[in-house]
């Protein structure tokens, strides 16, 4: 595509904060940055100046200075952020005591229920007060088993007031996941609902905390939250530990107390997927975590306060986190509970409409099923406030580009952004003052030190460059130069990509996806991993000192970013790489197929790829459909991206958090065991690829 599917006005640019911070930069240090790619360049070349700077422009409250904003910068892991500084992560969410709306919390059943910033942290204070009567004390673990409702998020901010750890899970994991990751972290105190509501479906929660109650050692108190219509009823609980309900452990009032704590104070304790094994805890700390959603929230996706911020998500996902913290620009959060199809496919629309959001974030997976479903909402919608839609997830498609600009709002910030629990933040994301191209991802993070490798650890850009030094004597690269600057002075990728056209550059130009540099959001390290090894095997493994995300990536000529799917996913048929998202893409124009997922399977001393496919109801795969997915996925792609076989399921396995668990299936395609089937939403989905008829023959 030659051009942009939205380019922002040189008035909106002007009016963002993002340029407002670029130009503050230009003033403080006497620079003449010109736009983001050099401010970008920038930020990870003066760490120290960058996220100091970010934190005066958001007025970060550090009720101790740091000594130094940056020691060790060349170890990673192993770089310290703000040395000596002290702050509290719950007090700058609680900066307001107005009759602003904080939060609007829905449920499935349409019940609304809204609280001020005053009087969030009035009952921030009542809460506050119970767990300090019970002996909360900083570094307590602080569990909650809960919806995404306001209860839960003046649970998270007694909870950091204090200094105690906050976890959470939703209420639909299993017993086993539950128990899994509370089990590991001991908490003190567990808040949790009495039930919830789904897709029409009133769940009691009773059995399922019973079972849970007596596995975690070290709780003291149970919080029942009446919840979903079914009655909170202490004394079915009390002969396992003391349980009191939601309004006896909150009664606002007062003012919350902020404990004054080290930068690198842990906040949160957050859980890989598990579909490999006991999920990891990821231990988050305080100021990292605060810093980067302040870039992300205020720079990234241009949130204020007067900003009205949804995003479809459950407790149990890293996205509700990286909500919450909207709380520290002082906008409005839209908490939604339940099925975003209950009672129909419009529902999440309705509520841009119903309460004027205007930043609107959800899962690609969502947006590919409201066009299958021919959900246009610009024909029955206002959304007359919405400025940005965000997707995570998994890769948006460059086709759900299209129909978001088709159906949504020809003039909005559609920004797909890519990060992970394991750094509750992004590598890449959106960018209020950059033009918006088919399938790519902005920009990367300011901070962030996003390349692409080789299996050799060796950049991409570093391949082309060495490619162009050997293609011609300096005075013809030097003239091969000048005529590329037109491309974009300060795009690195454009100009590279241009120079790669130039010298016949025939070089893979994907790869993984790292950091080579340290940011504050790093994890502080994983729960009950002294020696750090667990950590270190984790990210640092692969290339020593830089942080492996576990992405199959690609850099853009306009300086963006495509993300091809997981690493450890990646198809290699004939020792080609072949990201899965490369051919998701290309099986989501197919009508008939509602959804896919594609594994390479081991095949007479090879590798194979495997495509399944659920259709849509009513359809069947008969020899003319096969042919169909076949072309569409060669006509875009190579022959090495068709699959060698096409096989329909009737469900495709998911985590909680609704992505697609290509790893489970591969293992019991091959036999092999799947170690944490109650990491999924629905495991009874990976008996529909175990010992396949089809799969056993050419």
């Amino acid at each position: 595509m030659s051009t942009p599917l939205w380019s922002p006005s040189a008035e909106r640019v002007a009016a963002t904060q993002m340029d407002a911070f670029r130009r503050r930069v230009n003033q403080q240090h006497s620079l003449a940055l010109a736009d983001y790619a050099a401010l970008h360049q920038w930020s990870i070349d003066e760490p120290a100046a960058f996220w100091a700077l970010l934190a005066e422009f958001f007025a970060v409250d550090f009720s101790q200075p740091a000594q130094q904003v940056l020691r060790n910068p060349e170890a990673m892991p192993g770089a310290e952020w703000f040395a000596g500084a002290e702050l509290n992560f719950a007090a700058h969410l609680l900066r307001r005591r107005d009759d602003h709306t904080a939060l609007v919390a829905i449920s499935e059943d349409g019940q609304r229920e809204q609280l001020s910033y005053a009087e969030l942290a009035a009952r921030v204070a009542g809460l506050q007060r119970h767990l300090l009567a019970l002996g909360v004390s900083p570094g307590d673990r602080i569990a909650a088993l809960m919806p995404n409702t306001w209860q839960t998020v003046v649970g998270m901010l007694a909870a950091a007031s204090i200094g105690a750890i906050w976890s959470s899970c939703s209420p639909d994991f299993g017993t086993q996941g539950v128990v899994e990751r509370f089990g590991q972290i001991q908490p003190r105190v567990l808040i949790a609902c009495s039930g919830y509501r789904y897709a029409g479906k009133t769940l009691d929660m009773g059995s399922k905390l019973r079972e849970i109650l007596p596995q975690l050692t070290g709780l003291q108190q149970l919080i029942l939250v009446p919840y979903g219509g079914v009655p909170a009823e202490p004394a079915d609980y009390e002969s396992v530990l003391p349980c009191v309900t939601w309004n006896r452990a909150c009664t606002p009032g007062g003012e919350p107390l902020f404990a004054a704590l080290p930068f690198n104070h842990p906040l949160y304790i957050l859980y890989s997927s598990g579909t490999t094994g006991v999920p990891k805890c990821i231990v988050h700390g305080a100021g990292g975590t605060l810093l980067q959603h302040l870039k992300e929230h205020g720079l990234h996706t241009d949130l204020t306060r007067d900003d009205v911020l949804f995003y479809f998500t459950t407790c149990g996902w890293m996205m509700w986190n990286w909500l919450v913290s909207g709380l520290a620009l002082g906008a409005t959060l839209v908490l939604y509970d339940g099925s975003p199809f209950e009672p129909s496919a419009e529902r999440l629309i309705d509520l841009i409409d119903e309460e004027d959001i205007s930043i609107f974030g959800t899962s690609a997976k969502y947006l590919a099923a409201l066009e299958k479903a021919g959900v246009d909402p610009s024909a029955s919608h206002r959304l007359s406030r919405l400025k940005a839609v965000l997707s995570t997830g998994s890769p948006l498609a460059h086709e759900g580009f299209d129909y978001v600009y088709r159906c949504f709002k020809s003039d909005l910030c559609l920004s797909s952004i890519s990060g992970g629990t394991d750094i509750v933040s992004c590598f890449a994301l959106g960018n209020p003052t950059l033009p918006v191209w088919r399938g790519e991802l902005q920009s990367k993070g300011l901070g962030m030190a996003v390349e692409v490798w080789d299996d050799d650890g060796q950049a991409i850009s570093s391949r082309l460059l060495k490619s162009v030094g050997e293609a011609g004597s300096a005075r013809q690269k030097q003239a091969k130069k000048r005529s590329l600057r037109g491309v974009n002075e300060h795009s690195e990728p454009a100009f590279n990509a241009a120079m790669a056209t130039q010298v016949g550059f025939q070089g893979p130009a994907k790869g993984e996806l790292v950091c080579t540099r340290p940011f504050p959001s790093m994890p502080l390290g994983f729960w009950q991993d002294e020696d750090g090894s667990r950590y270190r095997a984790a990210y640092f493994e692969r290339f020593p000192g830089v942080w492996a995300h576990g992405d199959y990536a690609e850099e853009t000529a306009h300086g963006g970013m495509l993300i091809l799917g997981r690493s450890d996913a990646v198809l290699n048929p004939g020792g080609v790489r072949i990201g899965t998202a490369e051919i998701y893409r290309q099986v989501e124009k197919v009508e008939a197929v509602l959804e896919s997922l594609a594994i390479g399977q081991q095949w007479q001393g090879d590798v194979r790829v495997v495509l399944f496919v659920r259709l849509r109801d009513g359809v069947m795969l008969d020899a003319a459909l096969e042919t169909e997915i076949r072309q569409v996925i060669r006509s875009n792609t190579t022959p090495r991206h068709v699959p060698a076989k096409i096989i329909a399921v009737g469900d495709i396995p998911r985590t909680r958090s609704g992505k697609i668990v290509e790893l489970a299936v591969r293992n019991v395609v091959h036999g092999q065991a799947v170690k944490n089937t109650d990491a999924l939403a629905n495991p009874e989905a990976l008996e529909l690829f175990r010992a396949l008829p089809a799969l056993q023959k050419q």
